[in-house]
């Protein structure tokens, strides 16, 4: 029998023990923005856990809905200071970074961030960490990814620390990775040529599941130090789970060709094209699935209990995630997590730029509908609702971006109607967010430098109504840089000149003039 409910961390067997003198007990979260991070904090502040999170960006971990319940450090895992001070009176450190879009130095960048949390964790007395890995089979040679993720469970393994690791199997939930490739896949092609691994045998696991096992793992005694397998009830073929969420979505099943030529690397193209997924992360899921990966270790139903009613079944799974993207009700998404590296620093607002070559293009607008009015449709933007401007010349340069491997414009955004500090927009990120006032987006799609777009609404003291303020600005990365520039400016006319034009006609309208 499936149980609907997901755990709320309220649950008797999910509590937290406190401490000997009574108090509660703290737990460190280590990506507590990303997908998992940011559903596992508010259950374990529901659970009687003081959280504290360690964020690159502690704005963005202020913009959860949580986020002004926890304690917030900034730094990132191979900080030493940093974590050194995040670890200070821990009774449990959740470890849920890996570098799936690290690029090629990942299991470096894996290997030193492990490894500075194990020392300082071991230095400061914490009680536990626990860790998610990845389900894998044993005797055979393991994706690179893969195997970072196995070399990471055995440093804290072995620091002295107890440690819990878990090793799931394909996540399957509202917003994740893993289920969006199968549900694009699925809904765009009727016929599907796939690569060989589609007739492996995999054991995927809901979200849920997976936040009900990381909260037991707090509980734990101190004498458990493993690594322990953990999926869902049911075994099987990829190709069957594309099948599986076709009935689930009222869709035919899909005629699937298993082809020996679609390696990997070819694959993520493949998926990176068809789906929202870039291939920085599309490459490590489908190298994930080279394998068969089952459960072979039950020891996990020795040390925490099954949820009640049991484990969900993928059908369910399915079901339930279909139901949040129906109501808009995603809690987080793979999106949180960046696809490339943050920049160093944000977009200046010194008028001479700090001395750097800036590109810009600044429009003003007026409109009589209120900064309310306005403020809605630019708040709005992006997703379903488009850019405002030429449809075409939006969708040339999001398919321009994932013929390079990077995130197109079908990634979206996570809500239809609300927008958060880190959240995914297309291929932008919210980088500052000023409600009722200023919106700015930093590209995440490949240029040669970096670039921001910064939108304003203010009252028009002079003539009543808004003022509509539009900044693009770039920062040119060498001779590719300038040549990129001057290559897109014929069309900015267009672009940037028609979005002002548009969004400030449908603040005035209280329409959805989309484009």
């Amino acid at each position: 029998m499936d149980d609907v409910s997901a755990p709320t961390g309220r649950e008797p067997a999910l509590l937290a023990l406190p401490r000997p003198d009574g108090t509660p007990p703290r737990a460190l979260v280590l990506g507590a923005t990303g997908y998992i991070g940011g559903r596992l904090v508010p259950r374990l502040l529901n659970a009687g856990y003081r959280v504290r999170v360690l964020a690159r960006d502690p704005a963005r971990a202020a913009a959860f809905p949580w986020g002004d319940r926890v304690e917030i450090l900034r730094g990132d895992a191979a900080d030493e200071d940093a974590v050194g001070e995040a670890v200070r009176d821990v009774d449990v450190v959740f470890y849920l970074v890996h570098s799936m879009s690290g690029g090629k130095r990942f299991a470096d960048t894996d290997r030193r961030a492990a490894e500075t949390v194990a020392n300082a964790a071991a230095a400061a007395s914490v009680g536990r960490i626990v860790y998610l890995g990845g389900l894998h089979p044993t005797g055979v040679t393991l994706s690179p990814h893969l195997q970072s993720r196995v070399e990471v469970g055995r440093t804290f393994l072995e620091s002295g620390v107890p440690t819990i690791v878990l090793q799931a199997g394909v996540v399957i939930g509202s917003g994740s990775a893993s289920f969006e490739m199968v549900r694009h896949l699925t809904e765009v092609l009727p016929y599907m040529p796939a690569p060989r691994w589609v007739r492996n045998r995999i054991q995927p696991i809901a979200v849920r599941d997976v936040l009900h096992y990381l909260l037991g793992a707090a509980r734990l005694p101190a004498d458990v130090n493993r690594a322990v397998d953990i999926g869902g009830p049911d075994v099987l073929r990829y190709g069957q789970m594309m099948n599986g969420y076709a009935v689930e979505a009222g869709l035919r099943q899909r005629a699937i060709a298993a082809l020996p030529v679609l390696t990997p690397r070819l694959a993520s193209y493949w998926v990176n094209l068809v789906t929202p997924i870039p291939r920085a992360i599309a490459r490590p899921l489908v190298e994930s699935l080279q394998n068969e990966c089952i459960v072979k270790d039950h020891g996990i139903d020795e040390l925490i209990p099954l949820p009640e009613g049991g484990l969900t079944s993928y059908r369910t799974a399915v079901r339930l995630a279909l139901g949040k993207l129906e109501t808009d009700a995603i809690e987080t998404s793979w999106q949180d997590a960046g696809v490339l590296d943050a920049p160093s620093d944000p977009l200046p607002n010194d008028p001479d730029w700090a001395g750097r070559v800036v590109f810009s293009d600044v429009r003003t607008a007026h409109t009589p509908a209120s900064p309310d009015a306005l403020w809605r449709v630019i708040v709005g933007i992006g997703g379903e609702n488009g850019w405002y401007s030429s449809p075409l010349l939006w969708a040339v340069r999001g398919w321009m971006d994932r013929l390079v491997g990077g995130i197109g414009l079908a990634r979206g955004r996570r809500s239809r109607d609300r927008l958060a500090v880190g959240d995914a927009l297309d291929f932008w990120r919210v980088e500052a967010l000023e409600p009722g006032r200023m919106l700015r987006l930093r590209a995440e799609m490949k240029v040669p430098g970096l670039a921001w777009l910064e939108l304003r609404a203010s009252a028009d003291e002079a003539r009543g109504g808004s003022r509509y303020d539009q900044r693009a600005v770039f920062f040119p990365r060498g001779l590719a840089g300038r040549l990129y520039w001057l290559a897109v400016l014929p069309f900015h006319g267009f672009i940037f000149a028609g979005m002002a034009r548009r969004i400030t006609a449908t603040a005035a309208g209280g329409g959805a003039d989309k484009g």
